[in-house]
């Protein structure tokens, strides 16, 4: 029988170390022939030996993770209509403001044109009323009135005179006078209609001009609409399954989204360490070197991902049912292999331990939960 051990640290032990190596190859030697005794004691058993040295060593954990699309967009209609045409392959990556659907654009248009309409007839009417016509003429009405007046009062101021000196008669006079007052009445009849027509006017002004807002509001809206009948890319990302076909009809109240993209580049990624961990990344003094370390990813066929990743913030509260904190770190993700729902490991180094001795695996003795190494003195004993 040829045994390896490894061993590694305390030449007091020597005496039980031999004697529990001894016993075992004694007794497999007689297990497996009955003439081992009388050719003589058994050879000791073969061992490999290795020499420590103390080494500055970095200490890593490792915890399940879960990656995720942090910003995934549902894609929604904003204005009814029917599918005519579907501008993607499902599981495509695609860009920002890229043309996803395209809707059944004539009512829209139609509404486009009606508005532009409306609004060329508005600024006409608003064009107008500016040019003020109607108070124009009133004021030139007042003018002749005016006019009027003042004609029929110089005819009594001649009058009068002449009628003192009986070179007129009176009832001539009596008609320029009444003729006058009947100017004078007029003339103030046109003040309080150009009066009038100015207020009037100005309120016309306002009127078409508010008109002429709210059209181009309106045109605004239907270009809107119309432009919306084109549902295009809100974000760029992989884009899933179309949920309404070609010849469907969208509804903007529809609790059914179209498709959705989830970003890919970075991915997010979640994993949870215990209470513990976490107040003892609290306590210690290098807490904030440990989160700005890279951050390594394990994926589930064992390989590594090559661009490390870095943590980016923590949940605010401990979950009470597992007693666990939620990290949340993020990953280059260039090619877009890694897909959102993946199951990994990170692996973060969280400390660095120096002048300390590595043991192999191997040389480990478990007994009872209690390990213990073989070590060999200068004798060369175990």
């Amino acid at each position: 029988m040829r045994t390896f051990l490894t061993v590694c640290a305390d030449p007091r032990r020597t005496s039980l170390g031999v004697a529990v190596i001894l016993c075992l190859t004694a007794v497999g030697c007689q297990r497996t022939s009955g003439t081992a005794s009388a050719a003589g004691p058994p050879p000791a058993p073969l061992v490999s030996v290795v020499t420590l040295k103390p080494e500055d060593v970095a200490i890593y954990s490792e915890y399940t993770a879960e990656t995720y699309a942090r910003d995934m967009v549902e894609v929604r209609g904003r204005v009814d209509g029917y599918i005519e045409q579907r501008l993607f392959q499902t599981g495509a990556d695609v860009k920002a403001g890229q043309v996803l659907y395209t809707l059944d654009r004539r009512p829209y248009q139609a509404d486009v044109a009606k508005a532009q309409g409306d609004l060329e007839q508005n600024q006409a009417s608003h064009q107008f009323a500016q040019h003020q016509v109607a108070l124009l003429q009133a004021e030139a009405d007042l003018k002749q009135a005016e006019a009027n007046m003042l004609k029929a009062k110089q005819d009594v101021d001649r009058l009068q005179p002449l009628v003192k000196e009986e070179a007129a008669a009176q009832q001539d006079l009596d008609n320029a006078i009444a003729a006058l007052q009947a100017n004078e009445a007029n003339v103030n009849s046109r003040k309080a209609n150009v009066e009038q027509m100015r207020l009037s006017t100005q309120a016309q002004i306002d009127t078409t001009s508010a008109q002429v807002d709210s059209t181009k509001a309106q045109l605004a809206a239907a270009q809107l609409n119309l432009e919306y009948a084109t549902i295009r890319a809100p974000i760029s990302g992989r884009i899933g399954d179309s949920l309404i076909q070609v010849g469907g009809l969208v509804t903007k109240t529809s609790a059914m989204p179209l498709t959705t993209i989830v970003p890919l580049d970075p991915i997010w990624l979640r994993f949870k360490v215990s209470e513990s961990e976490y107040l003892g990344m609290q306590k210690s003094a290098n807490e904030a070197r440990v989160l700005q370390r890279p951050i390594e990813l394990v994926l589930a066929d064992g390989s590594v991902h090559p661009y490390p990743g870095h943590f980016q913030n923590t949940v605010n509260q401990v979950d009470p049912k597992t007693g666990t904190l939620e990290l949340q770190a993020t990953f280059p993700n260039p090619q877009h292999n890694i897909l959102p729902g993946q199951f990994g490991r990170v692996r973060l180094k969280t400390n660095d331990r120096k002048g300390v001795l590595l043991v192999p695996q191997r040389a480990l003795l478990d007994l009872q939960g209690s390990q213990s190494v073989y070590a060999v003195d200068s004798s060369n004993k175990v």
